[in-house]
């Protein structure tokens, strides 16, 4: 079994994204984080990533539909049936080959319950591995300014598992930040000034390092522009569908930056944005980031 192996079957599993890590790259991370305490003898870190359909955000996007559209196609639907049927089917098939497989979902570590730990000098459980870090760590996807992690086949479109496994897997190439150009757009786009520029982390695989702008994520847990929190997922809000995450798809596609491509423009009509009291004001050039708080009559939702 090699690498070539298992990205042809997951394929045919329906995996749109699938990359490899060895375990030896995710050595800085803290152990909380970190998939070397989930399985001591891992040597490689799959990722696997099924693709967030555009349609599905286009009820968001026209602010007429949010939960039967983005809620179960672009979130929990994507997640808890198909990403994790090809997940499930990839580890089998390992198993099937005598290597040991464990999946895991990518979910943020922010509000997920801890217990505490069985021994001295382990982490207290639930371990959630980094999954931003894993998909650099295996060459899917980077970081981008807005905290969105970007593939340069779907831009923000994804949702990424992970396998841990005890067979030696040759390992893909580091991704590194190449698909945003730090635009701003999302800054531009957040009605709610969560972002802050002055403000920057330094994320990401060592020698691979990004910048990613600090975002106050009690904020975006207000924001009615199409965040969400999804159960069991902690406390750490999905923006990809919000005014943020739409606003870096469109320039993504308008720049060419992702592979997958159609025939039509995302945006087609000027975007709508709320306050958290649910009023519509305008969204523009603002660099800040901050609400113009200009009343522009009722929003499309």
């Amino acid at each position: 079994m090699n690498t070539q192996d298992v990205k042809a079957i997951a394929k045919e599993f329906g995996a749109d994204l699938i990359g490899v890590a060895p375990i030896e790259r995710f050595k800085q991370l803290p152990d909380e984080k970190n998939p070397a305490f989930v399985f001591p003898e891992c040597k490689s870190v799959i990722v696997v990533g099924r693709r967030i359909l555009r349609g599905s955000m286009r009820g968001v996007e026209e602010g007429t539909n949010f939960g039967s559209t983005y809620g179960c196609f672009g979130l929990n639907y994507l997640e808890d049936n198909f990403l994790s049927k090809t997940t499930y089917d990839i580890t089998c098939w390992i198993e099937e080959h005598g290597f040991e497989a464990v999946p895991l979902f990518g979910y943020s570590e922010e509000g997920m319950p801890k217990a505490v730990p069985v021994e001295p000098g382990k982490p207290a459980p639930n371990i959630i591995v980094d999954l931003e870090f894993a998909a650099q760590a295996a060459g899917i996807a980077e970081v981008g300014l807005g905290g969105f992690l970007i593939s340069p086949e779907f831009g923000t479109r994804q949702r990424l598992a992970m396998i841990l496994t005890d067979c030696e897997l040759e390992a893909d190439e580091t991704m590194t930040k190449s698909v945003c150009d730090d635009c701003k757009a999302c800054v531009d786009a957040c009605p709610l000034g969560a972002y802050d520029l002055s403000q920057t982390n330094t994320f990401g695989v060592e020698g691979h390092e990004m910048e990613v702008a600090k975002i106050d994520y009690s904020i975006c847990k207000t924001c009615p522009n199409g965040a969400t929190t999804a159960p069991g997922r902690g406390t750490r809000p999905d923006r990809i569908a919000a005014a943020c995450g739409r606003a870096c798809l469109v320039q993504l596609e308008k720049a060419k930056k992702c592979s997958n491509r159609f025939e039509n423009v995302f945006r087609k009509r000027k975007p709508w944005a709320l306050d958290p009291f649910n009023k519509a004001v305008a969204v523009g050039e603002n660099s800040s980031g901050g609400m113009i708080g200009r009343d522009t009559g009722t929003a499309g939702k």
